[in-house]
This record gives C-alpha cells, sequence and structure tokens, in this order.
C-alpha cells in the first residue's frame, strides 16, 4: 500500500481552493433542485457553474463515468448517473456528489437534499448520516489512528437503527482523484495509518436504512443499489488535518 501524500502548504492553499469552489457549485445545486425537475437538469447545472468558475468536472470520463456528477436517489447508495428520464418528485431524498478540478487539484464532497416534505424516517437517515460524519471528525487529529473514525461513525449510525455500507470507502485527495489512504467507515482490527498534519482524504458515510448489503447495476455498471431496496444516504467532506486538529475544505 502506498503511503499518505502529505501536501505542502502550497498544495494545501491549492485544495483549499478547489474546495471552495466545489462548494459554490453545489449550493448553486441547491438554489434549483425540486420537485419536477430531472436529474439531468443536476448535471447541467454542475458542469455549466463548474466550467464557469475555471473548473474542470472530475467525474466525466473518469473510467468512462459519462457525467459531470453522481446523483443518487433513494436506494441508490452511490454513483447514480443522471437522466432525462428519472424526474425528482415529492418526498424523494437525492445526494449529489460533486468533485472539481481546479489549476490541477481536486476537492470532493457531497450532500443530501430532501425533495418536498420527505417521511420522517427519511429525514431521520439523513440527519443520522450527517450526525456520522460530523462526530467523526472528532477523530481527525495528528496521532490519532484512521480507524477511528470508522469506529465512531458505525457506533452512531447503528445506535439509531441504521447500517454503515462496510466496504465502499472514504479516500485520500487532492493531487489526484482517488489516493492513499482509505477511510473505511466502520470499525476494522487494523487501525489504519496514524494521522499526520497535512494529510487530505475524504470521509463518506453511506447508511442504508435497512440490510448493508448492495449491488453494482449489470447494465450501467456504476450504480450502487441498496439489496433490499430501502434508502441509503450519503454526506462527505474533503477534511485537512492540521497540526491541532482538522479543516474541512469542501463540504
Amino acid at each position: 500500500m502506498a503511503k499518505p501524500i502529505i501536501k505542502t502548504p502550497e498544495q494545501i492553499e491549492k485544495i483549499r481552493y478547489a474546495g471552495m469552489i466545489n462548494n459554490r457549485i453545489l449550493d448553486a445545486v441547491g438554489e434549483m433542485i425540486r420537485p419536477g425537475i430531472s436529474t439531468e437538469e443536476i448535471n447541467r447545472v454542475v458542469h455549466e457553474k463548474t466550467l464557469e468558475l475555471g473548473g474542470i468536472p472530475a467525474p466525466l470520463n473518469f473510467e468512462g463515468f459519462p457525467k459531470s456528477v453522481c446523483t443518487s436517489v433513494n436506494d441508490v447508495v452511490c454513483h447514480g448517473i443522471p437522466s432525462e428520464d428519472e424526474i425528482l418528485m415529492e418526498g424523494d431524498i437525492v445526494n449529489v456528489d460533486v468533485t472539481t478540478i481546479v489549476d490541477e487539484y481536486y476537492a470532493d464532497a457531497s450532500r443530501m437534499y430532501g425533495i418536498g416534505k420527505v417521511s420522517p424516517e427519511a429525514e431521520k437517515l439523513v440527519k443520522v448520516t450527517k450526525e456520522c460524519l460530523d462526530l467523526s471528525l472528532q477523530a481527525v487529529r495528528p496521532g490519532n489512528y484512521m480507524g477511528k473514525i470508522g469506529e465512531i461513525i458505525q457506533e452512531h449510525a447503528e445506535k439509531n437503527g441504521f447500517q454503515v455500507v462496510p466496504d465502499i470507502c472514504g479516500h485520500g485527495v487532492g493531487v489526484d482523484f482517488h489516493e492513499e489512504p482509505l477511510v473505511f467507515h466502520v470499525k476494522r482490527r487494523q487501525k489504519g495509518p496514524k494521522l499526520e498534519a497535512g494529510m487530505i482524504f475524504t470521509i463518506e458515510p453511506m447508511i442504508n436504512q435497512g440490510s448493508s448489503d448492495w449491488f453494482i447495476d449489470e447494465e450501467d455498471g456504476w450504480t450502487v443499489w441498496t439489496e433490499d431496496g430501502g434508502l441509503s444516504a450519503q454526506w462527505e467532506y474533503t477534511v485537512l488535518v492540521t497540526e491541532d486538529g482538522y479543516e474541512i475544505l469542501a463540504d
């Protein structure tokens, strides 16, 4: 396994700027998302806003992915492909996952959006997933082990009656789309690498309403569905380990 890249102050500043751009793109999505629009309309907004702000949408053509953003609705865990035929309806929940390249540096974050009035169970799932992510930041400081992040996430999810998708991970980011280390969202026997100032990675727990099992769509080769058809939610930050804690670079 390759060692995590410790970013230089110059690289951190570039990734911080990419994170600011990434946040503005997600803000633009929040302003337009509503019942009756297609997920392809979200893709168009992300693509156009990214170019307007001087960025490049990292997902577009990455290993054959056909769109500029991932849109994962209801029982899609991640990597949903935007489509003109997928219309958001009242009560849906959707994850919008944006990764932006600015001046060759990457930032990556996703947010959940409730479409109109959602069910109490869906609202709880979205809320608890965000809490899992925010609570996990307590572990992000030099000298701690990466494994503590997953332990916190799993404990909070299960305490609230939900299950963590165990084998889709966060990852190092910044110089490339996906770097070392892997960031697991469940407790593991291995503690993982020790955190050092200058490490940058995503934390992006995927939390399921029912079973943690999933499968990949055979037709498109990308979309990850829950095995039992239950709802799934995800939030994602790009996080920098600082000398005394952490800084969220993209959220």
